[in-house]
């Protein structure tokens, strides 16, 4: 036992060791031995490491130089869910085709064009390689691979089925991204449109709307009320334009930074987001997708049914629902089933509960949870597909609204003039 524990405690030290001397990208040059001319790109730890590789493989260096950075910081790039999601199906598929893990990362490395996923992926390479597992290879990049990722890692690597728990991540994440992908096709089209609208109501205000006051101006007419309110606003909008600039900025960026340091705003947000009609409901539907397929997949990789609720809460995308899942956690610790937790935070639907209550008595509850997954998956299609009927003329609607009372309060004066000389 003492030899074994030696080995691991050299083996992590090797991987501690390569983590202080990170790899860089080099661009050879070199020869083999018909004397035909070799070029290529390779991750080494230094420029003698590399010769000495080619060597190993029959090349005669002539060349070794880091590989130059991006003019315009290319590198920068930063890790998406996509990228985790894509990452995930690969080494799924690599791994059920009886690759090795560590030949898998190199060919997954070698083959990406994001700079930071490979760099992320030849260090998880690196650690595996220099004795470290897959879960605490994965535990350096808690912002990827976050506490479920590596938990059902865990947990398949424990019970010596990798490969089958990794399919079901990739399955997972695909999903999750899917659901992810239709809220933001719901929600971008009518932000989009109602930011162009505001431009433009802007221009008008600040551009337009004062030629007409200097026209009217010079007939020295009464103006109609309306006209008089929209110039007053022109006026405030030429005067202080930079000020409200300002002040919009401002209120912005402290929002954004207040909703990511405050749980209590973000739990307000989102109980606001939850009751806005529609997409209320999506949200909602999306949440309890979440919940019960990640539930589904932890449950069924054999993580205990309390752990796996602390890693769900996470995962449902909604501080709502994640604070009612601790709640449930809580109850379920002390005894009581998931379906009778799950009515006390009164936010599941009758029929989750009570498939959930099913699925308990059967001793199926993996497979329940992901029937009603596959259930609110489509709910939240659906819902999509009918929220996209119904914005487009809501957002004509306003659209039409903002700019037209702009151009009948420059009209009115024109009427009343008109009818003045008649």
């Amino acid at each position: 036992m003492s030899a074994r524990r030696a080995a691991i405690n050299k083996a992590r030290e090797k991987a501690d060791t390569r983590r202080l001397n990170p790899l860089e990208e080099f661009v050879w040059q070199g020869r083999d031995q018909r004397g035909k001319v070799m070029k290529g790109e390779q991750l080494a730890r230094n420029a003698n490491l590399l010769r000495a590789e080619l060597r190993k493989q029959g090349i005669n260096p002539t060349m070794v130089k880091p590989k130059p950075k991006p003019l315009f910081g290319g590198a920068a790039k930063k890790i998406s869910s996509r990228d985790i999601a894509v990452f995930s199906r690969q080494i799924a598929t690599m791994m059920k085709s009886g690759v090795p893990i560590v030949q898998a990362l190199e060919i997954i490395g070698g083959g990406n064009k994001n700079p930071a996923m490979k760099k992320m992926v030849n260090s998880l390479r690196n650690d595996i390689e220099g004795g470290a597992s897959i879960y605490e290879a994965m535990s350096q990049f808690p912002v990827q691979f976050d506490e479920l990722y590596r938990n059902l890692v865990r947990a398949g690597e424990a019970s010596g089925v990798l490969e089958t728990i990794l399919e079901t991540i990739a399955n997972y994440k695909e999903n999750i991204e899917s659901i992810k992908g239709k809220i933001k096709k719901a929600l971008f089209y009518p932000a989009t449109v109602i930011a162009v609208a505001i431009l433009v109501c802007a221009v008008l205000m600040v551009y337009v709307v004062p030629i007409f006051k200097s026209t009217f101006a010079d007939f020295g007419a009464d103006l109609p009320a309306f006209t008089n309110l929209v110039f007053g606003i022109s006026d405030i909008m030429v005067k202080w334009f930079w000020l409200i600039g300002i002040i919009v900025g401002a209120g912005i960026g402290f929002f954004i930074f207040s909703y990511k340091r405050s749980s209590k705003l973000q739990h307000t947000v989102d109980r606001l987001l939850l009751k806005i009609p529609v997409i209320g409901k999506v949200l909602h539907e999306s949440a309890i997708a979440r919940f019960a397929r990640t539930l589904a997949v932890t449950f069924k990789a054999g993580v205990p049914l309390v752990e796996a609720l602390d890693s769900v809460a996470g995962a449902t995308g909604s501080m709502v629902y994640e604070q009612a899942v601790l709640k449930m956690k809580d109850d379920v610790a002390v005894g009581y089933p998931v379906n009778v937790a799950m009515k006390q935070v009164n936010l599941f639907p009758h029929m989750v509960v009570q498939m959930t209550a099913i699925g308990e008595e059967a001793g199926a509850l993996d497979t329940m949870l992901y029937k009603v997954a596959e259930f609110y998956e489509e709910e939240v299609s659906n819902t999509v597909d009918a929220l996209s009927s119904l914005i487009e003329p809501m957002v004509m609607v306003v659209i039409g609204g903002l700019v037209g009372s702009i151009v009948i309060a420059m009209y009115l004066p024109i009427f009343k003039i008109a009818m003045t000389v008649m």
